[in-house]
């Protein structure tokens, strides 16, 4: 470190970090004086190819196997997620649909959770500047208000899709995605390979491909290998961050402090410390995902130019959520889907449906004897989840009825959807949440806790578009 003292101390490179100093960088004075902690380190995209390839690499010193970095207690539950400059810019598979206007007003309308602090027409703006920045390809119509086109134009349907689009028009969409329709700065044409998380031709959006600039900028001390454990509280400021690096505990000074890591270790940071706000850790998890097979008679789902070609909407939003979650489809174009009898190889159609969940105070993460690796504990869904999954059992045959369906084939639950959501929730009232609508500490007015771990609840939507639009309206409107 260059000083001892800085303006502002970002902890993470990840959506969250990155999109906030993308918005603060544009608006600070020249003589800020910005410092950046990196667990991680830079992997460069090639070196992570060769890793996938099983190919020899220098850089793979610098992988942090998720299983090692927290203590996970439920053997059901995955977590997957990556550290290194980009967190998990460089694991997501690139899904960017906006949430529902009413996913933010979930206790007004149908008495389930607590509404967000903020809602839809606040975050309109910076869902347009996000998509932007992603250049994110996607339809002209959509389910939720946007008016307008997309950066890029949107994936091609699939035989299926074309059909499904046909009778439900914008309830059923290209899905709005950060995988490139086409060529554009830094990133190639999305070549359906289905392997997003090491995207082959790297048309997924990460913040190495991304151009933001905020890393190259000169206000900005950037430093890898420092892994963030802890604050310094007095009174209702923070003062200090405590981190290691290279084997040695230290300590820097800051103006205004931004917690950027994912909800784990945001937590972590915020309990070593001594945070007692009852709501740090609590009500952790992500939505619930079923994948079902669609038996085509005599139909060939061909076409298509991405791995999630669609998203439909018929099961989302309505009355229905005061009794059950809202359930999203994502329509898989994934080339492992395929029948194995003779001639019917492509007969088959496969949906992913994500049920929304909610927060539950079984689901949570808290620090242990070892400040570095917390302990996350996932228990259980909610009743009001697994009541969805019936339903969309029950519905789907008449939704598909537009189709000539041989058979439906329900696949177990998968163990992750590859979010991590809650821990630090916004809300208005200070006795609800840890954290205030522009994500500051309701106790801590100098700290910033970014991050889908903000969400008040779930949604069924993907979270990245929103929490990176949540970083861009907060830097906005704060500073």
């Amino acid at each position: 470190m260059k000083r001892a003292h800085y303006d502002l101390v970002v902890v993470g490179t990840g959506f969250a970090s990155s999109f906030f100093l993308k918005k603060y960088l544009s608006k600070a004075k020249p003589d800020q004086k910005i410092l950046v902690l990196e667990r991680g380190h830079f992997y460069p995209h090639e070196e992570r190819l060769k890793a996938k390839r099983k190919e020899p690499t220098d850089y793979q010193k610098y992988e942090e196997p998720w299983e090692k970095a927290i203590n996970n207690h439920s053997t059901y539950k995955k977590w997957p997620f990556t550290t290194g400059l980009g967190g998990c810019s460089n694991c997501w598979w690139g899904c960017t649909p906006r949430f529902m206007p009413n996913d933010f007003k979930m206790k007004t309308l149908y008495g389930i959770g607590e509404d967000w602090p903020i809602d839809y027409d606040d975050l309109d703006a910076y869902y347009y500047e996000a998509e932007d920045l992603m250049h994110v390809s996607g339809p002209e119509g959509t389910p939720f208000p946007r008016v307008g086109k997309y950066p890029l134009p949107a994936h091609e349907f699939s035989v299926v899709d074309k059909i499904l689009h046909r009778k439900y028009g914008n309830q059923y969409i290209s899905q709005p995605t950060a995988r490139a329709s086409r060529s554009t700065v830094g990133r190639n044409r999305c070549m359906t390979s289905s392997t997003c998380d090491t995207c082959p031709v790297n048309a997924k959006f990460t913040i190495e491909n991304s151009n933001l600039g905020v890393y190259e900028d000169e206000r900005v001390e950037l430093v890898y290998g420092a892994q963030v454990y802890s604050l310094e509280f007095v009174g209702d400021m923070v003062k200090k961050v405590y981190f290691k690096q290279e084997g040695k505990e230290q300590s820097i000074g800051g103006e205004v402090i931004v917690l950027g890591a994912n909800p784990f270790f945001n937590t972590n940071i915020l309990q070593n410390a001594g945070d007692q706000n009852p709501f740090v850790g609590k009500g952790v998890g992500e939505q619930l995902g079923v994948q079902v097979l669609i038996y085509l008679d005599n139909m060939s789902n061909a076409g298509g130019s991405t791995w999630v070609n669609a998203n439909g909407y018929m099961l989302y939003d309505g009355d229905h959520r005061k009794d059950f979650a809202a359930c999203l489809m994502e329509v898989s174009n994934a080339p492992y889907y395929i029948r194995l009898e003779r001639g019917k190889y492509l007969n088959i159609a496969s949906f992913r449906l994500l049920f929304e969940d909610i927060p539950l105070d079984d689901n949570y993460v808290k620090h242990t004897a070892n400040k570095f690796v917390p302990d996350v504990f996932h228990t259980k869904r909610s009743d009001y989840t697994f009541k969805a999954l019936d339903n969309m059992k029950q519905k789907l045959p008449d939704i598909l009825s537009c189709l000539p369906v041989e058979k439906l084939k329900f696949l177990d639950p998968f163990p992750n959807e590859g979010h991590i959501i809650g821990g630090t929730r916004m809300s208005a009232d200070p006795k609800l949440g840890v954290v205030d609508k522009y994500m500051i500490h309701h106790q801590y007015r100098n700290l910033f806790v970014l991050g889908a771990g903000a969400f008040t609840t779930y949604s069924a939507s993907n979270p990245t578009l929103t929490l990176s639009a949540m970083s861009l309206f907060a830097a906005d409107k704060v500073f």
